[in-house]
């Protein structure tokens, strides 16, 4: 019994870890204010995460799908974008399509979650 009760929460967390989406956004000004430090790389093949900006809060459901809101109290991340990868947190790069956004680099979920 003791193995099937930890096989249930095991599954549990799975899915509620893998559904959870931090996707709203805020720009922050100084890096102080920022839970990541982000450098926008030039290659996809250089990115952690590849990021589609979309125009509602509301198509932020899936990993990548970032919508910037105008205050951070909306925000569930705030982001500050550093002019060098060697500070940044997470490499991301823009996708012209919503349906490449996503993780390359499973390791930092974390930053976002």
């Amino acid at each position: 019994m003791n193995q099937f009760s930890f096989f249930v929460a095991f599954i549990f967390v799975m899915l509620f870890s893998s559904t959870s989406y931090a996707q709203k956004v805020w720009e922050a000004s100084s890096k102080y204010d920022a839970d990541v430090k982000v450098y926008v790389v030039k290659s996809k093949y250089d990115a952690d995460l590849i990021v589609y900006k979309v125009d509602s809060k509301y198509d932020t459901d899936k990993d990548g799908r970032w919508y910037f809101v105008d205050s951070k109290y909306d925000a569930d991340k705030k982001v500050y974008f550093v002019d060098s990868k060697y500070d940044a947190d997470l490499k991301i790069y823009y996708a012209s399509s919503k349906y490449d956004a996503g993780w390359r680099e499973g390791g930092k979920k974390h930053l976002m979650h």
